[in-house]
């Protein structure tokens, strides 16, 4: 027997203003069509022109409909995390204002839900956002497979739908600070079903910029991976014992070779030159790996929020 549920349905927004109605109907409208209880969370995530106040007329309108606003600019992942704290229904998915995900695989989604499972995540058969960008996307998701705890399907995804006590879970266990949704959801286990999906070639200008990838990228391999730390201790092992092996070299070198190496003569600041910018690099590259555990530590310390969502104004 399948279940029945509200699904809150996360539309997430930013400079939106002209498209936020015509996207706001066409997940209404799909919905409706599809028979499902919902509500539907206009999450902004601190746009600077109208987009909040459409969602606001349209919060007034409709009751289903819920509009929100963050402090600042947090990025869409921190507004997913937004999203579920103020849901209220047995399961919720996100879905981008352009509707990449298209409303056809959130109704799918909702049915695999209803069929019993609890973590849906689509993913997509091919990309198309370019040769750059698809390069270092595909990159990206082999590297975290590969170093990081956390398995991504092939070719990546950014959204899911998820049962109330994944939702519960997040809200109450996870805190949202220099990590992503994904990578926590997909962390959790509870055997995800991959589901895939074609997304409809983006329509609009993205915001998403380089800036920001970088800093997800980097965000969500040090939260999920003790590869870096590892590797450290693996230079540093293996430095030694080639370092021993190189002292004994020199000092063959030194007594019964006349300074040459294989028949070639060595001046010894060249050996000294050689030896102190390859440890001198090590060392750099070892505090750098550190650094960033330490400035997420640092981060962690201060307990700060991940996000802030702006009170609504008393009529």
């Amino acid at each position: 027997m399948k279940r029945s549920g509200k699904l809150s349905v996360v539309l997430l927004a930013y400079y939106s203003e002209s498209r936020l109605v015509n996207t706001s109907q066409r997940v209404i409208a799909a919905l409706e069509d599809a028979e499902i209880d919902f509500e539907l969370i206009i999450m902004d995530d601190g746009s600077t022109d109208h987009t909040y106040d459409i969602g606001l007329a349209l919060e007034e309108k409709d009751s289903r409909i819920r509009a929100f606003q963050l402090s600042k600019n947090y990025t869409t992942n921190y507004s997913k995390f937004a999203g579920l704290e103020v849901s209220t229904g047995d399961c919720a998915v996100f879905v981008p204002d352009d509707l990449q995900r298209t409303m056809s695989t959130v109704v799918n989604m909702y049915r695999k839900w209803q069929e019993g499972e609890q973590i849906v995540v689509d993913y997509r058969t091919a990309r198309n956002d370019g040769r750059l960008t698809d390069f270092f996307a595909n990159r990206y998701y082999k590297f975290m497979n590969k170093y990081s705890e956390v398995n991504f399907p092939k070719g990546g995804t950014d959204g899911c739908l998820i049962d109330r006590e994944i939702i519960d879970l997040l809200n109450e266990r996870i805190r949202p600070i220099n990590t992503s949704l994904m990578v926590e959801v997909l962390r959790l286990g509870f055997s995800p079903f991959f589901m895939p999906t074609e997304r409809p070639k983006a329509t609009v200008k993205s915001r998403w910029t380089f800036r920001k990838k970088w800093r997800l990228a980097r965000d969500t391999f040090f939260n999920s991976s003790s590869f870096p730390i590892r590797l450290i201790t693996y230079t540093g092992i293996i430095t030694f014992i080639l370092s021993c092996i190189f002292i004994c070299v020199l000092v063959y070198a030194k007594l019964f070779a006349n300074n040459n190496f294989f028949g070639f003569r060595v001046p010894g600041w060249t050996t000294s030159l050689v030896a102190i910018m390859l440890f001198n690099g090590l060392n750099l590259m070892s505090m750098a790996i550190l650094a960033e555990y330490v400035w997420r530590i640092f981060e962690e310390v201060k307990d700060r929020p991940g996000y802030i969502i702006k009170q609504k104004k008393k009529k």
